[in-house]
């Protein structure tokens, strides 16, 4: 599993262009059926648009992607803001920039500055994340560690998912696949190895940047 970059949640930015007002919102989306249900989505709020172009990089390779001009001159909206995205070194990310028109007409390098600088905005001000492959186990003490633990934690590069109370206490936390090694050696060291550790699973998951 290789790591990638994408947004996180949903973003909304608004940019005013010689009268003519860019409503951008970009997505985290996983998958083409859930990047083409964004776009229809927004389309569907903006009924009244003028235009609504989009643009997408569905899948975690960066090999299924997709764009609409949405009505504009050929070249001058789509393709610019994929580029934004590519640029960015974004995956299984969808930006839908809707416009509605001023009067005043941008020419073709106007409306690619314009749909490409809205792009780049929205994505500047998105929350980024990093999926990395990471391994997820249960992390089983006795209650007199579970301070100790809590520490442990606290002290490095994990996500703690999951605390459950019963006979014992059980952790389930998710650490970066090449650090698991170091991650439970060094905890089975600082507890003296009083610690039972289950492995779970396997899986990609969005660490921020």
């Amino acid at each position: 599993m290789q790591g990638y970059l994408s947004v996180s949640g949903e973003l909304e930015t608004v940019k005013v262009i010689e009268k003519s007002k860019f409503i951008t919102r970009s997505r985290h989306v996983e998958g083409e059926e859930e990047a083409r249900a964004f776009v229809a989505s927004v389309a569907a709020a903006h009924r009244d648009a003028t235009h609504n172009c989009y643009a997408y990089i569905a899948d975690d390779k960066g090999n299924f992607l997709r764009f609409s001009d949405d009505g504009e001159p050929q070249g001058t909206a789509g393709m610019p803001m994929l580029e934004v995205i590519k640029n960015n070194n974004l995956r299984q990310t969808a930006v839908v920039v809707t416009r509605y028109f001023g009067g005043i007409k941008l020419g073709a390098g106007g409306l690619v500055r314009a749909y490409s600088g809205s792009v780049a905005e929205n994505l500047a001000a998105a929350v980024r994340v990093n999926y990395l492959p990471c391994a997820e186990s249960e992390y089983i003490v006795d209650y007199p560690l579970v301070d100790a633990m809590m520490r442990y934690c606290g002290e490095n590069d994990c996500q703690v998912k999951d605390t459950q109370y019963a006979d014992r206490a059980v952790f389930t936390i998710a650490v970066k696949k090449e650090a698991e090694e170091g991650f439970n050696a060094a905890l089975v060291n600082r507890l003296n190895g009083r610690v039972g550790i289950i492995k779970k699973r396997e899986y990609m998951f969005p660490f921020k940047v």
